[in-house]
């Protein structure tokens, strides 16, 4: 019993062990969860206590610092915060001033209001360059500070130092206002342009050399003084801020298309001619020269003007933007044309429009210089020079040159109808304008300059005593002329018209009174003495071959008579129709000579043919063959002696002699050949 009694007990000890055990289990594992879970709770708080443990430990650092380096960086950043403070402040008031600057009607609208703001932003800019750097180096000087007392957290350290560089850069930069001042000279200088473009159409005009010799009015400029006024402003400010080559650029582009558009409604297409004749180019000289002063006078001129009133605030400017205007105008091109006439074939027409182009450069001389004097004008100037130069040169090579081609005429035939060759009344009118105004004193000032380049002189009389030689060569070829004809009679026929002309058509001209009277005289009496010859030497001939001789009615039967008449009036019939047929291919060139030549012929003829044919005419005009000897009646050789000599139309050129076309009395040809034959000249 004991025993049972004593297992029992042990039993109920051992069961209370195992509930002790199984309690004690579950409270371990409760406290483990009870744990774990405040574990969990906590780790969030506890990571955002080790996050603030930096920087709770940089703010306890100045603690720890020493009192003296705490000290002196408290008056470093008191120091350095009052200039930041400042520029901050800049910084806020350019920020301040983007909306009315960015505002594209207020330039058109307001345009000084805009100016006016735009002249702050310059000052506030101005200001931040000024005072910026300084800040920012005072700033930097704390943050290294900082950063080598470990003052400060060093990431924090180093932020601040890049913002700083950030700074630095821009202020080194000039881009303190992100682009706002470069935006509102962007809009300045569309303004600028659409002021240019509104007020820059070409004038309207008619070509001065087409309908009058007076070029019309001209307004010098269409641009208002008010506009003038505005592209000053606008300009000015441009040009402060690095911009003048863009205003200059976009001035010459708008004036330089306008003057150009100008001009071309005058007709200038002729400049581009190339032809290598003068005389072709001779039409469009003289609208050279008018359209060359025309653009000088009242185009150039009124830009220049107007130039100058723009680029008023920056006078340094002006003279390259017009220049480069008056190369866009074309002026160049007015030089080339001249260029390629001094190109052209040598002949005397050339010599002629050499002079006048150098005679409308002489007169512009004084308005070239002032207008393209200045150093910006240089290409301008040299073309020029070298215009003039190769004009003085081909004119006087040409004008030394015409005794020896009119010499080398010598020796080519002369007109096959005996009429004044060509050259003669060439030759004549030509020195005729030579001694007249205004190429007289043009020549005279051409070879005086061209003589003074090799240090010798000319004048006047000099140029007097060259044409007369001229004349006096000229004199030498008649002979020559004469002797090239076969016939004796067509000789005098053409001595007689040379002579006549030279008296007609230089009496009472310049050369004639530089020749002298007793010259002219000259000339008349030897066409007075070849007009003899001629009419002796042939018309004179027919009046013997009716002679009387023989003749007394009756004397030796009526049929003896009879045919002594047939026999006369065949011989006169024969000699006539060849005399007739011959010189009805000669001409006399002057109408009154013709007519007075043509009566004495008339006197010669027709009063003894009358005479003879009352008397003996009776005695074959019954014969049935009488048509065979009575051809004419004294009324129908009258009518045919007053066609001879006229001039026919499209008359031919004898080879080499000048070629000219007379209209409203002037020279408007030249010699064909002339410079090609036996020529030392090219």
């Amino acid at each position: 019993m004991g025993a049972t009694h004593d297992a029992e007990v042990d039993q109920e000890e051992e069961a209370r062990r195992m509930a002790s055990l199984l309690a004690a289990r579950r409270a371990l594992r409760a406290g483990l969860e009870k744990s774990r879970a405040l574990t969990h709770a906590l780790a969030p708080r506890l990571e955002a206590i080790q996050a603030r443990l930096p920087a709770m430990e940089a703010s306890v650092r100045p603690i720890r610092a020493p009192r003296e380096a705490l000290a002196t960086a408290g008056t470093n950043i008191d120091r350095a915060l009052g200039p930041a403070a400042a520029v901050l402040k800049v910084f806020d008031a350019v920020h301040g001033l983007e909306p009315p600057l960015l505002d594209r009607a207020a330039v058109a609208d307001d345009l000084p209001g805009y100016l006016a703001v735009l002249a702050q932003l310059e000052a506030a800019l101005r200001l931040l360059a000024d005072n910026c750097g300084l800040a920012t180096q005072w700033l930097a000087d704390v943050v290294a500070y900082l950063g080598e007392r470990r003052l400060a957290d060093g990431r924090f350290v180093a932020g601040l130092a890049a913002a700083l560089d950030r700074l630095r850069d821009a202020a080194a930069t000039a881009d303190l206002d992100a682009g706002l001042l470069a935006a509102a000279l962007d809009l300045l200088e569309a303004e600028f342009r659409r002021l240019l473009k509104d007020h820059s159409a070409p004038l309207a005009m008619k070509d001065p050399a087409g309908g009058g010799s007076d070029p019309p009015a001209v307004v010098p400029s269409r641009i208002p003084a008010s506009v003038v006024y505005k592209l000053s402003l606008i300009l000015d400010r441009l040009a402060a801020n690095g911009r003048i080559d863009h205003c200059s650029s976009a001035y010459a582009d708008a004036r330089g298309d306008t003057v150009s558009a100008s001009l071309r409604a005058l007709g200038l297409d002729y400049l581009k001619e190339t032809s290598g004749d003068a005389q072709a180019l001779s039409p469009s000289v003289e609208r050279w020269g008018r359209h060359l002063e025309f653009a000088v006078h009242h185009l150039l001129e009124a830009e220049r003007k107007l130039c100058v009133a723009v680029f008023e605030r920056r006078p340094e400017a002006a003279p390259v933007c017009f220049a480069e205007i008056a190369a866009r105008a074309g002026i160049l091109d007015f030089l080339n044309f001249g260029r390629a006439l001094a190109g052209a074939r040598k002949d005397p027409i050339k010599l002629l429009r050499l002079l006048d182009v150098f005679d409308c450069l002489n007169k512009l001389r004084l308005d070239f210089n002032r207008l393209f004097g200045g150093k910006a004008c240089v290409e301008i100037q040299s073309r020029t020079r070298e215009l003039v130069k190769t004009v003085v040169d081909g004119a006087v090579e040409i004008f030394e040159e015409l005794p020896v081609q009119v010499e080398l005429q010598r020796n080519l035939p002369p007109p096959v109808d005996g009429g004044v060759p060509r050259i003669v009344s060439f030759a004549a009118k030509y020195c005729n304008q030579l001694l007249d105004q205004p190429y007289r004193s043009v020549l005279t000032q051409v070879i005086t300059i061209h003589r003074s380049w090799r240090k010798e002189v000319f004048n006047d009389k000099m140029l007097v005593e060259a044409v007369l030689s001229i004349i006096k060569t000229l004199e030498i070829n008649f002979d020559t002329w004469s002797k090239s004809y076969g016939d004796p009679t067509q000789s005098s026929l053409l001595m007689m018209n040379i002579h006549w002309h030279f008296f007609k058509h230089l009496k009472g001209t310049k050369l004639g009174e530089l020749l002298g009277d007793p010259w002219l005289r000259e000339h008349e009496q030897y066409k007075d003495y070849y007009s003899t010859m001629f009419l002796r030497e042939s018309w004179g001939t027919l009046a013997p071959l009716l002679s009387r001789e023989g003749m007394i009615m009756f004397s030796k039967g009526r049929a003896t008579a009879r045919d002594l008449v047939k026999q006369r009036l065949k011989s006169f019939n024969a000699s006539f129709d060849e005399m007739f047929q011959k010189q009805s291919k000669w001409v006399i060139s002057d109408r009154d000579l013709q007519q007075k030549t043509c009566h004495l012929v008339v006197q010669a003829v027709v009063p003894v043919y009358r005479s003879f044919m009352q008397n003996y005419g009776p005695l074959v005009e019954q014969d049935v063959s009488a048509s065979r000897y009575v051809k004419y009646s004294a009324d129908d050789l009258d009518k045919k002696l007053n066609t001879l000599f006229l001039a026919k139309p499209g008359r031919p050129m004898r080879a080499g002699s000048f070629q000219i076309k007379n209209s409203d009395d002037k020279i408007t040809s030249a010699m064909t050949g002339l410079y090609r034959s036996a020529s030392t000249l090219k």
